[in-house]
Protein backbone atom coordinates (compact mmCIF):
# COMPACT_ATOMS: atom_id res chain seq x y z
CA UNK A 1 0.00 0.00 0.00
CA UNK A 2 1.27 3.58 -0.71
CA UNK A 3 1.44 6.21 1.97
CA UNK A 4 -1.14 9.11 0.54
CA UNK A 5 -1.30 11.59 3.33
CA UNK A 6 -4.62 12.32 4.75
CA UNK A 7 -5.03 16.02 5.26
CA UNK A 8 -7.72 17.32 7.82
CA UNK A 9 -8.41 14.05 9.67
CA UNK A 10 -9.63 15.01 12.90
CA UNK A 11 -9.83 13.08 16.07
CA UNK A 12 -12.35 13.31 19.26
CA UNK A 13 -12.12 11.52 22.01
CA UNK A 14 -15.84 9.08 21.87
CA UNK A 15 -18.28 10.03 24.44
CA UNK A 16 -20.05 7.40 22.97
CA UNK A 17 -17.83 5.31 24.55
CA UNK A 18 -18.68 5.27 27.64
CA UNK A 19 -15.99 6.49 29.24
CA UNK A 20 -14.90 9.36 31.30
CA UNK A 21 -13.61 12.07 29.21
CA UNK A 22 -11.67 14.04 31.41
CA UNK A 23 -8.95 12.54 30.40
CA UNK A 24 -6.29 14.58 28.20
CA UNK A 25 -6.93 14.18 24.77
CA UNK A 26 -4.10 13.27 22.12
CA UNK A 27 -4.08 15.75 19.24
CA UNK A 28 -3.49 14.85 15.80
CA UNK A 29 -1.96 17.00 13.20
CA UNK A 30 -3.55 17.56 10.25
CA UNK A 31 -1.58 15.33 7.81
CA UNK A 32 0.23 12.39 8.71
CA UNK A 33 1.43 9.29 6.49
CA UNK A 34 -0.81 5.97 6.68
CA UNK A 35 -0.10 2.45 5.55
CA UNK A 36 3.21 0.58 6.36
CA UNK A 37 6.16 3.20 7.34
CA UNK A 38 8.48 1.43 8.30
CA UNK A 39 9.36 -2.04 8.04
CA UNK A 40 12.49 -4.48 8.44
CA UNK A 41 11.62 -7.90 7.84
CA UNK A 42 14.68 -9.34 9.04
CA UNK A 43 13.66 -8.36 12.33
CA UNK A 44 10.07 -8.56 12.43
CA UNK A 45 7.62 -11.04 12.56
CA UNK A 46 6.29 -11.97 9.58
CA UNK A 47 2.96 -12.53 8.84
CA UNK A 48 -0.59 -10.92 8.10
CA UNK A 49 -2.58 -8.23 10.52
CA UNK A 50 -6.41 -8.67 11.40
CA UNK A 51 -8.09 -5.34 12.34
CA UNK A 52 -11.45 -3.62 12.98
CA UNK A 53 -11.35 -0.43 11.12
CA UNK A 54 -12.97 2.79 11.10
CA UNK A 55 -14.93 2.60 8.95
CA UNK A 56 -17.24 -0.53 10.36
CA UNK A 57 -15.14 -3.04 8.27
CA UNK A 58 -12.91 -5.68 9.03
CA UNK A 59 -9.39 -6.03 7.16
CA UNK A 60 -6.49 -8.05 7.06
CA UNK A 61 -3.08 -6.73 5.49
CA UNK A 62 0.05 -8.02 5.02
CA UNK A 63 3.60 -6.31 6.24
CA UNK A 64 3.98 -3.73 3.65
CA UNK A 65 0.03 -2.40 4.59
CA UNK A 66 -1.33 -3.89 1.56
CA UNK A 67 -5.02 -5.12 2.33
CA UNK A 68 -5.30 -8.67 1.33
CA UNK A 69 -8.83 -9.34 2.39
CA UNK A 70 -11.83 -7.53 3.51
CA UNK A 71 -15.27 -8.38 5.35
CA UNK A 72 -17.68 -5.99 5.21
CA UNK A 73 -19.22 -6.60 9.05
CA UNK A 74 -17.62 -4.34 11.96
CA UNK A 75 -16.01 -6.52 14.65
CA UNK A 76 -15.32 -5.93 18.64
CA UNK A 77 -12.89 -7.60 18.24
CA UNK A 78 -12.51 -9.60 15.44
CA UNK A 79 -11.33 -13.25 16.26
CA UNK A 80 -9.14 -15.11 14.07
CA UNK A 81 -10.84 -19.26 14.14
CA UNK A 82 -7.81 -21.34 14.05
CA UNK A 83 -8.69 -25.21 13.60
CA UNK A 84 -8.34 -28.08 10.64
CA UNK A 85 -11.41 -27.88 9.15
CA UNK A 86 -11.11 -24.04 7.59
CA UNK A 87 -8.65 -21.28 7.12
CA UNK A 88 -9.74 -17.78 7.09
CA UNK A 89 -13.10 -17.62 8.92
CA UNK A 90 -13.45 -14.84 11.54
CA UNK A 91 -15.60 -13.97 14.65
CA UNK A 92 -17.41 -10.32 13.73
CA UNK A 93 -20.23 -8.08 14.94
CA UNK A 94 -23.33 -8.86 12.74
CA UNK A 95 -25.68 -6.15 12.90
CA UNK A 96 -26.65 -3.07 15.36
CA UNK A 97 -29.62 -2.94 16.90
CA UNK A 98 -32.36 -1.30 14.53
CA UNK A 99 -34.32 0.35 17.86
CA UNK A 100 -31.89 0.32 20.94
CA UNK A 101 -32.07 2.21 24.04
CA UNK A 102 -30.79 5.18 24.26
CA UNK A 103 -27.82 4.76 26.40
CA UNK A 104 -26.90 2.30 23.68
CA UNK A 105 -23.36 2.95 22.22
CA UNK A 106 -20.68 0.97 20.56
CA UNK A 107 -18.99 1.31 23.27
CA UNK A 108 -21.13 -0.15 26.37
CA UNK A 109 -22.82 -3.60 24.08
CA UNK A 110 -26.47 -2.34 24.10
CA UNK A 111 -26.27 -1.17 20.36
CA UNK A 112 -25.24 -4.73 19.11
CA UNK A 113 -28.01 -7.65 17.80
CA UNK A 114 -26.18 -10.53 16.44
CA UNK A 115 -22.15 -11.87 16.04
CA UNK A 116 -21.63 -14.48 13.72
CA UNK A 117 -19.52 -16.91 12.22
CA UNK A 118 -18.02 -15.51 8.44
CA UNK A 119 -15.86 -17.26 6.29
CA UNK A 120 -13.54 -16.22 3.57
CA UNK A 121 -15.89 -15.33 1.11
CA UNK A 122 -18.15 -13.72 3.40
CA UNK A 123 -20.78 -16.27 3.99
CA UNK A 124 -22.33 -16.62 7.39
CA UNK A 125 -21.33 -20.07 8.48
CA UNK A 126 -22.81 -19.43 12.49
CA UNK A 127 -25.14 -16.59 13.98
CA UNK A 128 -26.10 -15.74 17.70
CA UNK A 129 -28.57 -13.82 18.34
CA UNK A 130 -31.12 -11.26 16.68
CA UNK A 131 -32.81 -8.12 16.59
CA UNK A 132 -35.85 -9.68 18.55
CA UNK A 133 -33.68 -11.36 20.81
CA UNK A 134 -30.54 -8.85 20.47
CA UNK A 135 -27.01 -10.37 21.89
CA UNK A 136 -25.52 -6.95 23.34
CA UNK A 137 -21.87 -8.28 22.60
CA UNK A 138 -19.12 -6.24 23.23
CA UNK A 139 -15.62 -5.84 23.76
CA UNK A 140 -14.40 -9.81 23.43
CA UNK A 141 -15.20 -12.59 22.00
CA UNK A 142 -13.12 -15.96 21.29
CA UNK A 143 -13.76 -19.36 19.91
CA UNK A 144 -12.86 -21.96 22.67
CA UNK A 145 -11.01 -25.23 22.05
CA UNK A 146 -14.22 -27.42 22.71
CA UNK A 147 -15.70 -25.51 19.78
CA UNK A 148 -18.07 -22.98 21.58
CA UNK A 149 -17.85 -19.50 21.87
CA UNK A 150 -16.98 -17.17 24.73
CA UNK A 151 -18.81 -13.71 24.39
CA UNK A 152 -18.70 -10.51 26.87
CA UNK A 153 -22.65 -9.58 26.67
CA UNK A 154 -23.95 -6.27 28.39
CA UNK A 155 -27.86 -6.72 30.40
CA UNK A 156 -29.66 -3.42 31.55
CA UNK A 157 -30.96 -4.21 34.94
CA UNK A 158 -31.06 -3.49 38.61
CA UNK A 159 -29.24 -4.45 41.39
CA UNK A 160 -29.11 -4.30 44.78
CA UNK A 161 -28.10 -0.91 46.38
CA UNK A 162 -28.30 0.39 43.18
CA UNK A 163 -30.96 3.41 42.57
CA UNK A 164 -31.02 3.23 38.95
CA UNK A 165 -30.62 0.73 36.12
CA UNK A 166 -27.03 -0.56 35.71
CA UNK A 167 -25.16 -2.23 32.65
CA UNK A 168 -24.29 -5.86 33.80
CA UNK A 169 -21.29 -7.17 31.66
CA UNK A 170 -21.55 -10.37 31.73
CA UNK A 171 -19.34 -13.36 30.04
CA UNK A 172 -21.14 -16.03 28.50
CA UNK A 173 -19.93 -19.97 27.09
CA UNK A 174 -22.98 -19.99 24.08
CA UNK A 175 -22.52 -24.26 22.23
CA UNK A 176 -22.81 -24.19 18.52
CA UNK A 177 -26.37 -25.04 18.49
CA UNK A 178 -26.96 -21.58 20.87
CA UNK A 179 -27.00 -22.90 24.35
CA UNK A 180 -26.01 -20.50 27.36
CA UNK A 181 -24.13 -23.66 29.23
CA UNK A 182 -22.13 -20.91 31.59
CA UNK A 183 -22.37 -17.50 32.67
CA UNK A 184 -21.02 -14.60 35.26
CA UNK A 185 -22.09 -11.77 35.97
CA UNK A 186 -19.77 -9.10 36.82
CA UNK A 187 -22.51 -6.76 38.74
CA UNK A 188 -23.24 -10.00 41.05
CA UNK A 189 -19.42 -10.23 41.60
CA UNK A 190 -19.15 -6.81 42.65
CA UNK A 191 -18.08 -7.57 46.46
CA UNK A 192 -14.81 -9.57 45.03
CA UNK A 193 -13.53 -7.07 42.93
CA UNK A 194 -11.55 -5.47 45.84
CA UNK A 195 -14.00 -1.95 46.38
CA UNK A 196 -13.65 -0.34 49.78
CA UNK A 197 -16.77 1.06 50.70
CA UNK A 198 -15.53 4.40 50.15
CA UNK A 199 -15.32 3.39 46.38
CA UNK A 200 -18.59 1.58 45.90
CA UNK A 201 -20.02 5.03 47.77
CA UNK A 202 -18.01 6.72 44.62
CA UNK A 203 -19.34 4.22 41.99
CA UNK A 204 -23.26 4.99 42.71
CA UNK A 205 -22.45 9.12 42.85
CA UNK A 206 -21.28 8.53 39.19
CA UNK A 207 -24.99 7.73 38.47
CA UNK A 208 -23.08 5.87 35.35
CA UNK A 209 -24.96 2.66 34.05
CA UNK A 210 -21.62 1.63 32.46
CA UNK A 211 -19.54 1.65 36.28
CA UNK A 212 -17.50 -0.64 35.51
CA UNK A 213 -16.62 -1.44 31.90
CA UNK A 214 -15.34 -4.64 31.43
CA UNK A 215 -13.06 -5.28 28.33
CA UNK A 216 -11.42 -8.57 28.59
CA UNK A 217 -12.90 -12.31 28.89
CA UNK A 218 -9.97 -14.78 28.39
CA UNK A 219 -9.68 -18.04 28.97
CA UNK A 220 -6.12 -18.15 30.94
CA UNK A 221 -5.33 -22.23 28.55
CA UNK A 222 -2.10 -24.09 29.44
CA UNK A 223 0.01 -22.70 31.69
CA UNK A 224 3.18 -23.91 33.77
CA UNK A 225 1.92 -22.31 37.06
CA UNK A 226 -1.01 -24.42 36.66
CA UNK A 227 0.78 -27.95 36.14
CA UNK A 228 3.16 -27.23 38.99
CA UNK A 229 0.07 -27.24 40.88
CA UNK A 230 -1.82 -23.62 41.40
CA UNK A 231 -5.13 -24.54 40.80
CA UNK A 232 -5.76 -20.64 40.66
CA UNK A 233 -4.55 -21.09 36.83
CA UNK A 234 -6.39 -24.00 35.76
CA UNK A 235 -6.43 -23.57 31.81
CA UNK A 236 -10.42 -23.06 31.16
CA UNK A 237 -10.56 -19.92 34.46
CA UNK A 238 -11.02 -16.63 32.58
CA UNK A 239 -9.43 -13.71 33.56
CA UNK A 240 -11.45 -10.54 33.21
CA UNK A 241 -10.91 -6.58 33.29
CA UNK A 242 -12.08 -3.58 34.08
CA UNK A 243 -11.69 -0.44 32.64
CA UNK A 244 -13.44 1.94 34.84
CA UNK A 245 -12.32 -0.23 37.70
CA UNK A 246 -8.94 -0.54 37.65
CA UNK A 247 -9.45 -4.49 38.34
CA UNK A 248 -8.18 -7.31 36.89
CA UNK A 249 -9.20 -10.81 37.97
CA UNK A 250 -9.15 -14.61 37.28
CA UNK A 251 -12.57 -16.09 38.13
CA UNK A 252 -12.90 -19.72 38.65
CA UNK A 253 -14.70 -21.69 35.76
CA UNK A 254 -16.16 -23.73 38.51
CA UNK A 255 -17.17 -22.21 41.11
CA UNK A 256 -17.64 -18.76 39.62
CA UNK A 257 -15.81 -17.07 42.42
CA UNK A 258 -12.43 -14.00 41.78
CA UNK A 259 -9.59 -16.66 42.85
CA UNK A 260 -6.82 -14.03 41.47
CA UNK A 261 -7.04 -9.67 41.45
CA UNK A 262 -4.96 -6.93 40.69
CA UNK A 263 -6.37 -3.69 41.52
CA UNK A 264 -8.16 -1.57 42.36
CA UNK A 265 -5.76 0.33 44.11
CA UNK A 266 -1.85 -0.44 43.64
CA UNK A 267 1.53 1.44 44.73
CA UNK A 268 1.79 4.72 42.82
CA UNK A 269 2.75 4.49 39.17
CA UNK A 270 6.82 4.40 38.73
CA UNK A 271 6.78 4.17 34.89
CA UNK A 272 10.80 3.22 33.26
CA UNK A 273 12.17 2.10 37.16
CA UNK A 274 14.30 -0.81 36.94
CA UNK A 275 13.01 -4.60 36.62
CA UNK A 276 12.30 -6.39 37.84
CA UNK A 277 9.48 -4.14 40.35
CA UNK A 278 5.95 -5.16 41.81
CA UNK A 279 3.22 -4.02 39.83
CA UNK A 280 2.32 -0.43 40.13
CA UNK A 281 -1.07 1.59 39.15
CA UNK A 282 -2.94 0.60 36.47
CA UNK A 283 -5.22 2.93 35.03
CA UNK A 284 -8.35 1.97 32.26
CA UNK A 285 -6.02 -0.99 30.98
CA UNK A 286 -7.00 -3.50 27.86
CA UNK A 287 -6.85 -6.59 26.56
CA UNK A 288 -5.18 -8.04 29.82
CA UNK A 289 -4.64 -12.09 29.04
CA UNK A 290 -1.80 -14.74 29.98
CA UNK A 291 0.74 -15.30 27.15
CA UNK A 292 -0.15 -18.72 25.80
CA UNK A 293 2.29 -22.13 26.45
CA UNK A 294 5.38 -21.98 23.64
CA UNK A 295 5.35 -18.20 23.52
CA UNK A 296 8.13 -16.25 25.12
CA UNK A 297 7.11 -14.73 28.42
CA UNK A 298 4.18 -18.24 28.69
CA UNK A 299 2.80 -17.62 31.87
CA UNK A 300 3.06 -14.13 32.18
CA UNK A 301 0.06 -11.75 32.34
CA UNK A 302 0.50 -8.91 28.80
CA UNK A 303 -1.38 -5.86 29.93
CA UNK A 304 -1.69 -2.40 27.67
CA UNK A 305 -2.02 -0.10 30.49
CA UNK A 306 -3.71 2.98 28.72
CA UNK A 307 -2.78 5.50 31.65
CA UNK A 308 -6.01 6.91 30.73
CA UNK A 309 -8.88 8.46 33.41
CA UNK A 310 -10.34 5.49 35.06
CA UNK A 311 -10.73 4.55 38.95
CA UNK A 312 -13.19 5.51 41.75
CA UNK A 313 -12.52 8.18 42.90
CA UNK A 314 -10.22 8.74 39.59
CA UNK A 315 -6.78 7.58 39.78
CA UNK A 316 -3.93 10.51 40.19
CA UNK A 317 -1.89 10.94 36.88
CA UNK A 318 1.56 13.13 36.75
CA UNK A 319 1.73 16.28 34.36
CA UNK A 320 1.18 14.32 31.30
CA UNK A 321 -0.05 10.84 30.08
CA UNK A 322 1.67 8.32 28.37
CA UNK A 323 0.50 5.01 28.60
CA UNK A 324 2.83 1.52 28.30
CA UNK A 325 2.74 -2.38 27.87
CA UNK A 326 3.46 -4.68 30.96
CA UNK A 327 4.63 -7.86 31.52
CA UNK A 328 3.70 -9.57 34.66
CA UNK A 329 4.41 -12.34 36.46
CA UNK A 330 1.32 -13.41 38.20
CA UNK A 331 2.79 -15.30 41.14
CA UNK A 332 5.23 -12.60 42.26
CA UNK A 333 3.03 -9.58 40.87
CA UNK A 334 6.12 -8.45 39.72
CA UNK A 335 6.65 -6.47 36.14
CA UNK A 336 9.37 -8.42 34.73
CA UNK A 337 8.69 -6.29 30.78
CA UNK A 338 7.89 -3.03 30.03
CA UNK A 339 7.31 -1.43 26.79
CA UNK A 340 7.09 2.61 26.72
CA UNK A 341 8.02 5.20 24.01
CA UNK A 342 11.62 5.91 25.81
CA UNK A 343 12.73 1.97 24.63
CA UNK A 344 12.62 3.22 21.20
CA UNK A 345 14.58 6.60 21.79
CA UNK A 346 11.53 8.59 22.01
CA UNK A 347 9.88 11.26 24.65
CA UNK A 348 7.48 8.60 26.96
CA UNK A 349 4.38 10.69 26.10
CA UNK A 350 4.38 10.34 22.44
CA UNK A 351 2.88 6.29 22.86
CA UNK A 352 -0.74 7.36 24.38
CA UNK A 353 -4.31 6.01 23.70
CA UNK A 354 -6.19 7.32 26.58
CA UNK A 355 -8.84 4.19 25.40
CA UNK A 356 -9.04 0.77 23.28
CA UNK A 357 -5.58 -0.78 22.42
CA UNK A 358 -3.61 -4.32 22.97
CA UNK A 359 -0.90 -5.84 22.85
CA UNK A 360 0.12 -9.29 21.45
CA UNK A 361 3.55 -11.15 22.27
CA UNK A 362 4.53 -13.22 19.05
CA UNK A 363 6.54 -16.27 18.80
CA UNK A 364 9.86 -14.34 18.23
CA UNK A 365 9.31 -12.65 21.25
CA UNK A 366 8.66 -9.40 19.65
CA UNK A 367 5.37 -7.72 20.84
CA UNK A 368 2.75 -6.45 18.47
CA UNK A 369 1.40 -2.91 20.32
CA UNK A 370 -1.89 -1.48 18.49
CA UNK A 371 -2.14 2.57 19.96
CA UNK A 372 -5.50 1.74 19.10
CA UNK A 373 -6.74 5.61 19.65
CA UNK A 374 -3.90 7.44 16.82
CA UNK A 375 -4.43 3.90 14.47
CA UNK A 376 -1.31 2.87 15.03
CA UNK A 377 0.30 -0.29 14.92
CA UNK A 378 3.82 -1.63 15.67
CA UNK A 379 5.90 -4.31 16.27
CA UNK A 380 8.89 -4.42 18.92
CA UNK A 381 11.75 -6.11 19.61
CA UNK A 382 12.29 -7.14 23.15
CA UNK A 383 14.03 -4.07 23.85
CA UNK A 384 11.90 -1.72 22.70
CA UNK A 385 13.69 -1.71 18.42
CA UNK A 386 9.97 -0.96 16.73
CA UNK A 387 10.41 -2.64 13.55
CA UNK A 388 7.39 -2.46 11.94
CA UNK A 389 4.66 0.77 12.11
CA UNK A 390 1.85 1.25 9.97
CA UNK A 391 -1.10 3.49 10.60
CA UNK A 392 -4.56 2.62 9.51
CA UNK A 393 -6.00 4.21 6.30
CA UNK A 394 -9.55 3.08 7.28
CA UNK A 395 -11.41 6.27 8.76
CA UNK A 396 -15.53 6.52 8.77
CA UNK A 397 -17.64 7.36 12.08
CA UNK A 398 -18.44 4.84 14.75
CA UNK A 399 -22.03 6.20 15.20
CA UNK A 400 -24.13 7.76 11.84
CA UNK A 401 -24.79 10.86 13.85
CA UNK A 402 -20.95 11.37 14.18
CA UNK A 403 -19.70 14.87 12.48
CA UNK A 404 -16.20 13.24 12.55
CA UNK A 405 -14.29 10.72 11.48
CA UNK A 406 -11.71 8.39 12.85
CA UNK A 407 -8.72 5.60 12.21
CA UNK A 408 -9.12 3.98 15.66
CA UNK A 409 -8.63 0.46 15.57
CA UNK A 410 -9.84 -1.51 18.90
CA UNK A 411 -7.49 -4.50 18.73
CA UNK A 412 -5.16 -5.73 16.46
CA UNK A 413 -4.07 -9.42 16.22
CA UNK A 414 -1.33 -11.02 13.62
CA UNK A 415 -1.88 -14.68 12.42
CA UNK A 416 0.51 -16.87 10.67
CA UNK A 417 -0.08 -17.03 6.69
CA UNK A 418 -0.90 -20.53 6.80
CA UNK A 419 -4.28 -19.36 8.58
CA UNK A 420 -5.36 -17.55 5.08
CA UNK A 421 -6.13 -19.88 2.13
CA UNK A 422 -3.31 -21.13 -0.04
CA UNK A 423 -2.66 -18.22 -2.82
CA UNK A 424 -3.69 -15.22 -0.62
CA UNK A 425 -0.94 -12.40 -1.52
CA UNK A 426 1.73 -11.26 0.71
CA UNK A 427 4.20 -8.74 0.16
CA UNK A 428 7.85 -8.74 2.52
CA UNK A 429 9.59 -5.30 1.07
CA UNK A 430 11.77 -3.28 3.07
CA UNK A 431 10.35 -0.16 4.30
CA UNK A 432 12.11 3.00 4.75
CA UNK A 433 10.64 5.68 6.39
CA UNK A 434 11.59 9.81 4.33
CA UNK A 435 13.80 10.72 7.19
CA UNK A 436 13.82 14.42 5.59
CA UNK A 437 10.28 14.64 6.21
CA UNK A 438 10.01 12.79 9.58
CA UNK A 439 13.10 12.61 11.14
CA UNK A 440 11.52 10.93 14.78
CA UNK A 441 10.38 7.95 12.59
CA UNK A 442 11.25 4.41 13.45
CA UNK A 443 14.74 3.89 11.53
CA UNK A 444 15.50 7.29 11.71
CA UNK A 445 16.19 8.11 14.97
CA UNK A 446 19.60 6.62 15.53
CA UNK A 447 20.70 9.20 12.83
CA UNK A 448 18.97 12.20 14.41
CA UNK A 449 20.79 11.32 18.04
CA UNK A 450 24.05 11.22 15.73
CA UNK A 451 23.53 14.09 14.13
CA UNK A 452 22.53 16.48 17.06
CA UNK A 453 25.24 15.00 19.09
CA UNK A 454 27.95 15.94 16.44
CA UNK A 455 26.28 19.51 16.25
Amino acid sequence: MTNPTLKNAGYTLLAACGLMISAPALALPGSFPVGTTYYNPEKAWNGYVLFPGGDRQTHLIDMNGNEVHRWRYESFPPWPIVDNASQGRVLVQLERRQSPDKLANPGNGMLNASVGEVDWEGKVVWRYGSQLAPLHQHHDMRRLPNGNTLLMTAKLRRIPGFSYRVIDNGVEEITPDGRTIWRWSAADSINQLGFSKQQIAAIKKTRDPDFLHFNTAAPLGENHWYDEGDSRFAPDNILVNSRNGNVAAIIDKQTRRVVWRIGPVLPPLKMGSPLPRMLDQTIGAHDVYMIGKGLPGAGNILIFDNQGNAGFPPSQQGFFSASRVIEVNPQSRQIVWEYTAEQSGLPVWSFYSAFISNAQRLPNGNTLINEGQSGRLFQVTPKGEIVWEYISPFFGRSMDQDNYVTNQVYRALMVDYGWAPAGTPRSETPVQADCAKYPAAPGCIDKLLKETTSR
